[in-house]
């Protein structure tokens, strides 16, 4: 699913770093990205906590989905190209 997450994430012009797994230096790969797309039924609270804590101190912007397929993915790249472009 990574890979297909990532070719998702370029045709709409995006690079995509990938996070299955809470790693100990995940707040400093975060980054500062245009969009944090967030699968809360694939990650562990932990994660999810670690992940909105960084957002809120980066006032980033992040897209939330229980699902974690490749169309709701493609739905939150879509809205938010939209919103891009109003």
């Amino acid at each position: 699913m990574v890979c297909q997450y990532k070719t998702l994430c370029k045709k709409y012009g995006h690079r995509a770093k990938v996070f299955t797994q809470m790693t100990s230096t995940m707040k400093d790969q975060i980054g500062s990205p245009d969009l944090l797309v967030l699968f809360t039924a694939t990650v562990s609270h932990k994660m999810v906590r670690c992940v909105l804590s960084e957002c809120k101190n980066q006032k980033l912007e992040i897209a939330r989905s229980h699902s974690s397929s490749l169309s709701a993915l493609r739905g939150i790249l879509e809205e938010h190209a939209q919103v891009a472009g109003a």
